[in-house]
């Protein structure tokens, strides 16, 4: 009789743990990514064997915008906004147009001003010689300005400048040179590490996949 009570009782223990609802499954561990490596391409804009600045110790590249004064910066920005108004063709050229010449009334005397001290520096350094050495220094300025491979994202930072400049206090006109002038550069000095990095064969990280 009692093995029989016990027999039942293993039975029903049986269906009730045959009854009850399984514990869900663990989840998956997290998916680890497979990155991938790649040759550094060549940028959009560049061909084999063009010279591009050298990098200096401190990692930047030795453009004409490198270790201006303040008053270098200011007529360095002045400089380069009016690339911009010439090379920067679209339906913005006119508003950057109007932009630029608005500039050049409004901020008239610092402008002066900074020309002024931007070649009485090139005296003090170049004795006789200043007048060359500032005019071959602005036309590199021009020229490294101009150059195409940078174009678009050189015009954007124009833009965005010209249309900050006219708000911009008198007395704020160094500080905005000192932040803007880097801005306008970059499109180039990003397109110089590129370069660089394709010259060089570097690897990048191209995808990153679960």
């Amino acid at each position: 009789m009692r093995l029989r009570l016990f027999a039942v009782g293993a039975a029903s223990l049986f269906a009730a743990a045959c009854s009850r609802t399984p514990p869900p499954a663990a989840p998956s561990p997290p998916s680890q990514p497979i990155v991938k490596m790649a040759l550094a391409p060549m940028p959009a804009g560049a061909r084999a064997g063009m010279r591009i600045p050298v990098r200096l110790a401190d990692g930047r590249w030795a453009t004409p915008n490198v270790g201006l004064s303040a008053a270098g910066r200011i007529w360095h920005l002045r400089a380069a906004l009016n690339v911009a108004v010439l090379a920067c063709h679209g339906a913005d050229q006119a508003v950057m147009v109007n932009e630029y010449n608005a500039m050049l009334t409004a901020r008239k005397a610092e402008l002066a001003a900074a020309q002024t001290a931007l070649q009485q520096e090139y005296r003090a350094t170049r004795g006789t010689q200043w007048e060359d050495a500032f005019d071959d220094q602005m036309t590199r300025l021009y020229n490294f300005f101009a150059q195409d491979f940078a174009h678009a994202g050189f015009c954007s930072a124009a833009r965005d400048a010209l249309a900050s400049v006219g708000s911009i206090p008198a007395s704020e006109i160094p500080t905005f040179a000192a932040q803007r002038l880097p801005t306008l550069e970059a499109p180039f000095t990003d397109f110089f590490t590129a370069y660089d990095r394709w010259q060089s064969g570097a690897l990048v990280r191209v995808a990153a996949t679960g």
